[in-house]
């Protein structure tokens, strides 16, 4: 079944495993808002834990707003977990009342357990860099993107890397979208670094995740149709999509099917894919019916197939109705 939270929309997700159990933290906004563009700006963090990724558990949520004027009072955003040492570290995006939330920045807090948690004194951690990435600009964009931390050890080395949700300082201002990188040895102290994608072809590209199958590095990616204008809009796509690398600072591009859950009305978001004894899975959160409501639940996992030329095979997630 499906993960859902009664009278809440929930959406992007992220995962971590502990021993036989997989803890999710996914975005949460209550239904008593009754229009559900209002849940991003009303967003907070809220958890649950499975064995299987499919019967889930809810727990109290990991975090709460920050304190009035602070970065993060406004909203929690999208974000990951990566273990380092004796304790986890979950990463997240906050905005802030007093930039009306247009500015977009990136902190974490710790756990030895899961369960429990304490935001780092030092929050924010990291910000977008204007050498590479473009700042607030209302006449390029809305808003200040970078956001949806995706944290992870080098697989090759020591240290970690960061891929971000962010813009493009230069080029069209709807087609500016990247996925931006950072690298930390601590993971308090991040040095930006020129971004990893940069198709030229998106205003976002959002909640990204790096996973290397076999010889290949790919970054997932999620996007809406209107975020497309280098397309038709009758041939637009939205969901799910991946890139592909030879080695994990990019560049990285297009893969030989480029989308693995989209289609024009959107029915999937936002997927992930994790590695379940040695079988590559893929998740999603179930976005909306043919008919356009929004749904605001999390699928079960289904299997995914890479080919030889390290495609992936575009998966059936659900049915909508």
């Amino acid at each position: 079944m499906a993960l859902s939270v009664p009278g809440h929309w929930i959406w992007d997700f992220w995962l971590a495993q502990q021993g036989e159990e997989w803890h999710i933290f996914f975005l949460r906004a209550p239904k008593t808002l009754l229009d559900p563009e209002l849940r991003h700006i009303n967003a907070t963090i809220g958890h649950a834990c499975s064995t299987d990724l499919r019967t889930w558990e809810l727990l109290p949520d990991p975090l709460g707003l920050g304190a009035e004027g602070e970065w993060d009072d406004a909203a929690l955003w999208t974000g990951s977990c990566v273990w380092s040492g004796e304790q986890w570290w979950l990463f997240y995006t906050g905005v802030s009342t007093t930039d009306d939330a247009k500015i977009q920045r990136i902190g974490a807090a710790t756990s030895t357990d899961l369960l429990n948690w304490e935001k780092v004194t030092e929050n924010p951690l990291c910000t977008a860099d204007p050498r590479w990435y473009e700042t607030n600009d209302p006449n390029a964009w809305y808003e200040e993107a970078w956001r949806d931390p995706h944290v992870f050890p080098d697989p090759e080395g020591s240290g970690f890397h960061m891929f971000i949700t962010a813009r493009a300082n230069e080029g069209l201002p709807d087609r500016r979208g990247v996925i931006g990188h950072a690298t930390s040895e601590d993971l308090l102290t991040w040095e930006v670094r020129p971004p990893v994608a940069t198709p030229g072809m998106f205003g976002h590209l959002e909640v990204s995740q790096h996973v290397r199958i076999g010889d290949h590095h790919y970054a997932l990616f999620c996007v809406h149709s209107d975020w497309q204008p280098t397309v038709p809009f009758a041939e637009t796509w939205t969901g799910t999509g991946y890139l592909m690398a030879d080695v994990l600072e990019g560049p990285y591009v297009p893969g030989p099917t480029p989308f693995l859950v989209a289609d024009h009305r959107g029915t999937s978001y936002a997927g992930k894919i994790v590695e379940v004894d040695g079988e590559l899975l893929f998740l999603a959160t179930c976005h909306e019916t043919l008919d356009g409501e929004y749904i605001g639940s999390i699928s079960d996992p289904v299997p995914i197939v890479v080919g030889e030329d390290g495609s992936i095979a575009p998966v059936h997630l659900w049915t909508p109705t």
